[in-house]
């Protein structure tokens, strides 16, 4: 692969992390409206999202190209059934918020090493085969995941509600931020924390938007959100640049 080669990911740009966000919130309100408000519970709402999402990982991968509309497809579709899927293990199978949270963060962390292990480096500009797709996508699926049990612990268990959830998680963001300018932590590793964090704000923020007023939301119809999300999400690819990654020389 040579060192202008495009990978199958986007450049990481400010408009990457707005989109993100959107799209994580959108896997909560479209997540809860297909479990709580059309009432098919989380299972179903699992192996529905798991579908999609399949589908999606085996299109994007298929893809000889980079794809804006199928790359971001994809990150909705494991946001949706990382929402459905951490519900299902935190509230039915019965494991609570901090159950699933050090569950998902313990094959969070496993997917990384194993990435890592096999390939010699886990940045998003090595991503532009098949293997290291696979690797990138189930990892992304376990990072949505764990930001819904995650964005919960902190908003229930920890007691801080949604409003402090947010405020934690965009405190947290910054804090990335500051250090990505101004130090010299390595990048990937601040990259992947401040992808994993984004997925728990998007979940604090949609159920900020749709839990009832007397639980601390706004009480907004998980449809209206989903649709108003889908829509800035689309309006947001289609007015800011959308360009793959560069691949970097892999090492050998």
């Amino acid at each position: 692969m040579s060192s202008n080669a495009s990978c199958k990911v986007p450049a990481v740009t400010a408009s990457f992390w707005l989109i993100k966000v959107l799209a994580t919130t959108l896997g909560e309100t479209g997540g809860d409206a297909v479990t709580m408000s059309m009432g098919l519970g989380y299972l179903a709402g699992t192996l529905i999202f798991a579908t999609l999402f399949v589908a999606a990982v085996y299109a994007q991968i298929r893809a000889r190209v980079f794809h804006p509309l199928l790359y971001w497809a994809t990150i909705v579709a494991s946001t949706t059934v990382g929402t459905t899927l951490a519900d299902y293990a935190t509230r039915s199978l019965g494991i609570g918020y901090t159950g699933g949270t050090t569950l998902l963060l313990s094959l969070l962390l496993a997917s990384l090493f194993v990435w890592y292990r096999a390939l010699g480096t886990i940045a998003m500009d090595s991503v532009g085969d098949a293997k290291s797709e696979g690797f990138y996508w189930v990892t992304i699926m376990f990072s949505q995941t764990l930001g819904t049990a995650l964005g919960d612990w902190v908003a229930d268990t920890a007691g801080l509600g949604y409003v402090g959830g947010i405020a934690v998680f965009a405190g947290l963001l910054a804090l990335i931020a500051g250090l990505y300018a101004w130090t010299r932590v390595s990048h990937v590793a601040l990259f992947w924390a401040a992808f994993i964090l984004t997925r728990p704000l998007g979940a604090v923020v949609g159920d900020f938007l749709d839990k009832p007023l007397d639980h601390g939301g706004l009480n907004l119809s998980r449809y209206v959100a989903s649709l108003l999300l889908c829509m800035a999400i689309a309006a947001c690819i289609g007015l800011f640049p959308q360009r793959a990654a560069e691949c970097a020389e892999p090492t050998s």
